[in-house]
């Protein structure tokens, strides 16, 4: 896979770097040279320069590649590179870190993003998933805010202990897509027992979170 990182901060490069290490290419573009030697990262192509000029983003061959990530620490670049990319050069996919929450509105199709990372809500969320028991979870926004994962961890004793997956009705414009037991992920099927401690994963819509709520409550 084909990927532009915008950023080579903390967070462009801990991207870059895991990237690597599952062989796919990776191409940075970062407005400091010093970026290169302090990322320490090895195996990906460089541009230098400010990725929301497009001389400069031509440069990196946006056309060729299947994802945009735009990591920067500042959310006008990354909503500017992301419309750019999408407009501009067709890129099918494009992920963007939002750096003030404030801003997480405008994190949307309309700037040509698919996916919206804020950091701040997901640590949130991770905290929240780590010690909410009995309660539903966002985790991720996905396309325009269409789309949500959401986590619920069943409390001993639920009512819905016992049921199996295609014996609850689940809410309309809502997957359950895994189940994490005893710390192993298991791929659903109508015939899964749901048990106390079941970590249950879904995606489904902000309407569907309201309704998951209902059901478990």
């Amino acid at each position: 896979m084909e990927v532009i990182i915008i950023g080579a901060g903390s967070v462009g490069s801990s991207s870059a770097k895991e990237l690597l290490s599952h062989h796919h290419n990776v191409t940075i573009i970062d407005l400091k040279p010093e970026a290169i030697s302090r990322s320490g990262i090895q195996n990906a192509q460089w541009v230098i320069g400010d990725a929301c000029e497009l001389s400069v983003l031509r440069h990196a061959k946006p056309e060729n590649a299947d994802v945009v990530v735009a990591a920067s620490g500042d959310d006008k670049t990354n909503l500017v590179v992301s419309l750019l990319c999408r407009s501009e050069f067709g890129v099918p996919r494009t992920v963007a870190r939002v750096n003030n929450p404030k801003n997480e509105w405008l994190f949307d199709e309309s700037w040509g993003i698919d996916v919206a990372v804020s950091t701040p809500r997901l640590m949130t969320a991770l905290v929240e998933e780590a010690v909410e028991v009995g309660d539903v979870v966002r985790l991720l926004t996905l396309r325009s805010g269409n789309a949500t994962l959401v986590e619920y961890t069943v409390p001993a004793e639920h009512p819905i202990i016992g049921y199996t997956i295609s014996q609850v009705q689940w809410p309309y414009d809502t997957a359950l897509t895994a189940i994490v037991r005893d710390g192993s992920p298991l791929a659903p099927s109508n015939d899964n027992v749901i048990d106390g401690g079941d970590e249950l994963f879904f995606v489904t819509t902000p309407k569907g979170e309201d309704d998951l709520r209902a059901l478990f409550s």
